[in-house]
């Protein structure tokens, strides 16, 4: 049987072949069709029962099996698995457009809402119909014949431009690689690093050290060489991939520049004048104009800040380091020397209390305390020996949510950190589906004999993936449309995830999932305190860029005309005009490789991270005041934020938790731009 049509368990990713997808969605995909045809038809009731059920039957067949072939195109690329990905995306591409504008569909949505049965419906179900029915209204059903084909091309094209963007920044990555092998150039390279660059240099029969731009090889390097030259050469790779400084064929410059064009003819189609809008229906914000006034206010109250940051950077650099005009590729080597003169601890002397196990106990301990769960290793075929899954069970022992992880770094995975879903949870014929979770990092993986070690960056990281691995494992949801992170805008999709970073800050957390690597002693006190001092270090540097982002992407999105002079890079270099204190060399090809927005789902949408900074600094500030290991405040953080998920606006959720709404204040103070 392929393995992709068996939808009775958990995935089959050892069975799991390319040969597999096509011959799968296929008849997925004709089943989801004459699911449609059936469901329209005349004799067919538009109530929920005969209609929405069958219809989210199929399409969420379709969804799993489609997000497995995507889950392992992202985390286990190969030649064979992309060729079958995409030689698939546009039949799903396609699918999804037609159910997007289909009239009948639409039709049936209305009828429904218009029925005397919807005011008995729940209310998570009466949100799950508004929500299709504006979702058909940005997909195109209200158009006429011609242009829903032309919206359909477009959906098309930009499915395979998103997709050919990722990899080729994926393959860019992976193209560039050094071998140190004059010892003289690795002084100041921590052991830890050391060794794995060792180990990555003889698996390829060579000497020295090989360092490569994935995270764990290349963050590291940046804040540690000495040797300045060897900064400035990865500095100079890393920030020119996917450009026309490199292969022709992984230029991801025509990409982004075609990408904006449809953006702005599907915006124009939908009769609204720019993608921003189109991006903002289903969020919580309002309007373009109301995102830049949050944007630009917060970058005037993080300015100061950040100016203060620059100039003692710039004079540290100059009067400690010799270096007298500071780089890009100075920046990381000078903060990090500056901040361990300053408070006297490096990252690499917190590392070394970071081994995985103690992390994982630890963050599993916290969670089990708030939320009132148990966390045990489960079993189920995996799709790297390095994957691990985990059951979530209740205080009773019933099984609430099964979730995946995947920490290291390889070059079959694409960057960064993220999470998704495998199984939504949902009330169907056979019970209770309970929902499943991926939870993806890019991690250093253990070298010799030694545990995977965190910095306690990557430890915040790993808590913030979490947080969406519990937003979706918690939800109490029994209807996929708005079970879990189903249904949530995106703009507040982020508060559960960086609620959950707060707690890294945390005494009475971090002491208890901590032992050294060497002497198995706990972090002491004092580090920790050294570590709370410096935890709003250059904080003004770092919220001025992620604001830098948010309006580049923004702007982009809204009212950016371009022409020959006037690229996505100058609309950058504009932004970077006005808001940044800090501005990159002219090389540098920040766009090229900004896949959140070009190969991801946050166009028009990065402002995210901020807006949604302020609803999880808000709502944590209540574990602060009543205890942040409080269990029953934790407990109505789950009934409020995390077990509704979709099922109500964000703005209810947040009021019901915290009894008011959002202030900016919290994160003004977590952030050290106001005083306690």
């Amino acid at each position: 049987m392929n393995p992709l049509l068996d939808f009775d368990g958990l995935p089959r990713f050892a069975e799991l072949r390319p040969e597999h997808v096509a011959p799968a969605m296929d008849q997925l995909l004709a089943e989801g069709r004459a699911t449609v045809a059936r469901v329209t038809g005349a004799d067919v009731p538009c109530t929920w029962d005969a209609f929405v059920t069958p219809l989210e039957d199929a399409n969420e067949r379709v969804a799993r099996a489609w997000g497995q072939v995507a889950h392992l195109h992202g985390v286990l690329d190969s030649p064979a698995l992309r060729d079958a990905y995409n030689a698939n995306l546009p039949k799903l591409t396609q699918y999804w457009t037609e159910l997007g504008h289909d009239e009948r569909l639409f039709r049936c949505y209305r009828a429904l809402r218009d029925s005397a049965a919807y005011a008995d419906l729940p209310p998570p179900r009466k949100r799950q119909v508004q929500n299709a029915l504006r979702d058909f209204r940005l997909g195109g059903a209200e158009l006429a014949p011609d242009r829903k084909a032309r919206f359909g091309a477009i959906q098309d094209e930009l499915a395979q431009l998103g997709a050919k963007f990722a990899e080729n920044v994926l393959d860019a990555t992976n193209a560039y690689s050094i071998v140190i092998e004059a010892p003289a150039r690795t002084a100041g390279l921590h052991d830890d690093l050391l060794a794995a660059a060792r180990e990555a240099a003889q698996e390829d029969g060579r000497n020295g050290w090989k360092f490569t731009l994935h995270a764990p090889s290349y963050l590291p390097l940046m804040q540690y060489a000495e040797d300045r030259a060897l900064r400035e050469t990865m500095y100079r790779e890393s920030v020119t991939r996917a450009s026309e400084f490199g292969r022709p064929e992984w230029d991801n410059t025509p990409i982004i520049a075609r990408i904006l064009e449809l953006r702005r003819e599907e915006a124009h189609l939908l009769g609204f004048p720019n993608f921003a809008e189109v991006s903002l229906v289903p969020k919580m914000a309002d309007t373009p104009e109301q995102v830049l006034g949050f944007l630009e206010d917060l970058a005037q109250r993080a300015r100061p800040s950040a100016e203060r940051d620059a100039q003692e950077l710039h004079e540290f650099a100059r009067s400690e380091l010799g270096i007298e005009r500071l780089e890009a590729w100075d920046l990381a080597f000078a903060s990090e020397k500056l901040r361990a003169r300053r408070y006297a601890f490096s990252d690499n002397e917190v590392k070394q209390y970071f081994p995985e196990d103690a992390v994982i106990a630890g963050l599993f301990r916290l969670v089990e305390t708030l939320y009132d769960v148990h966390i045990a290793p489960g079993t189920a075929p995996v799709w790297h020996p390095e994957v691990r899954l985990f059951d979530l069970r209740d205080a009773g022992g019933t099984l609430v949510g099964q979730f995946y992880t995947d920490l290291y770094a390889r070059e079959t995975k694409r960057g960064g950190a993220w999470m998704d879903d495998a199984i939504g949870r949902r009330r169907t014929s056979k019970g209770l589906q309970t929902p499943v979770a991926y939870l993806n990092c890019n991690f250093s993986r253990p070298v010799g004999s030694r545990p995977a070690l965190f910095t306690h960056d990557e430890v915040i990281t790993l808590f913030h993936e979490f947080g969406h691995c519990l937003h979706h494992l918690l939800t109490r949801g029994e209807d996929l449309g708005v079970s879990g992170i189903n249904g949530v805008e995106w703009d507040a999709v982020e508060l559960p995830s960086q609620f959950m970073e707060n707690f890294c800050w945390e005494w009475d957390v971090l002491s208890r999932m901590t032992r050294n690597v060497d002497t198995g002693a706990a972090l002491p006190r004092a580090l920790f305190d050294k570590m709370l001092a410096a935890k709003n270090f250059h904080s003004g540097l770092a919220t001025l860029r992620q604001i830098e982002f948010a309006l580049f992407d923004m702007h982009l999105h809204f009212d950016f005309e371009p022409d020959r002079e006037r690229t996505a890079l100058k609309l950058l270099e504009e932004v970077r005009a006005k808001v940044a204190v800090l501005i990159p060399p002219a090389y540098n090809r920040f766009p090229n490789n900004f896949s959140h927005i070009f190969g991801g789902g946050y166009a028009a949408g990065y402002y995210s991270y901020k807006w949604a900074e302020v609803l999880s600094a808000d709502a944590y500030s209540l574990f602060e005041e009543n205890g942040v290991l409080d269990a029953a405040t934790g407990a109505r953080f789950r009934d409020e934020v995390l077990a509704v998920g979709g099922a109500r606006p964000t703005a209810e959720s947040f009021r019901a938790f915290r009894g008011r709404d959002p202030q900016v204040d919290a994160l003004l103070r977590h952030n050290g731009m106001i005083s306690a």
